[in-house]
């Protein structure tokens, strides 16, 4: 039987958080892979790239998988009912319900972390706690079927780990070789842990705006749950 897996497409996406994950799990065999938004008029992601959805909510079949990624745009969803209400009717038969980045925070204004171990983009960590979750500083975190992966480029590590456990090791190890995915970065800079203070202060910085309204909404939606 075909699997259905799908990734909630939605404006100021983040690219890399849907596309990493995308191109692991659309090599699987036997997949259909749905891009899903409230209508198929193409969107543009936090980065300028145009992407088209496939589906609409409601034209989306019962899915296997849905996964949603993160973005800039996340602020809006948590608290965009039609949204939530999806997700929350799709989570009811999924096999896995899943995220990439700060799409946790999605899945947790629709009430769908409480009391599970998740994980999201080590900038808005702090957040998790608030909407339910018991947050972990991991890659990649699951949870029954709760799958969720770190910030942006933790999405390939996430959806490999869903690989396997969809179709076993060696599948998943194979996509992994077809993709030669053997990352070997130039600096160990990537984790708040390892990066040099004056990045990570920089960084920070570039965060703290986001951060900052992105709380406001997580207090809002954590009221909404109770």
């Amino acid at each position: 039987m075909t699997l259905q897996i799908g990734f909630l497409l939605f404006p100021q996406v983040q690219q890399l958080d849907l596309t990493g994950p995308y191109d692991v799990l659309a090599s699987l065999p036997d997949m259909k892979v749905h891009l899903i938004w409230k209508d198929v008029l193409p969107v543009t992601s936090s980065t300028g790239l145009v992407l088209t959805p496939t589906t609409t909510f409601a034209d989306c079949p019962t899915l296997d998988v849905i996964c949603v990624p993160g973005g800039s745009g996340v602020g809006p969803l948590m608290e965009d009912a039609p949204t939530l209400a999806f997700l929350k009717r799709q989570a009811v038969t999924a096999r896995y319900v899943t995220s990439v980045c700060t799409g946790a925070l999605v899945l947790g204004a629709a009430g769908l972390l409480q009391g599970k171990r998740a994980t999201t983009h080590w900038a808005y960590h702090e957040l998790l706690t608030p909407l339910g979750a018991i947050a972990v500083h991991e890659r990649v975190v699951r949870d029954g079927n709760l799958l969720t992966g770190g910030g942006i480029t933790a999405g390939i590590d996430f959806a490999l780990a869903l690989a396997a456990e969809l179709y076993g090791d060696e599948v998943a190890q194979l996509v992994q070789l077809q993709l030669e995915y053997a990352p070997a970065p130039p600096f160990n800079a990537g984790d708040p842990r390892t990066a040099p203070k004056a990045v990570l202060d920089q960084a920070r910085q570039r965060t703290a705006d986001a951060l900052q309204q992105r709380i406001q909404i997580t207090l809002r939606a954590a009221a909404r749950l109770g």
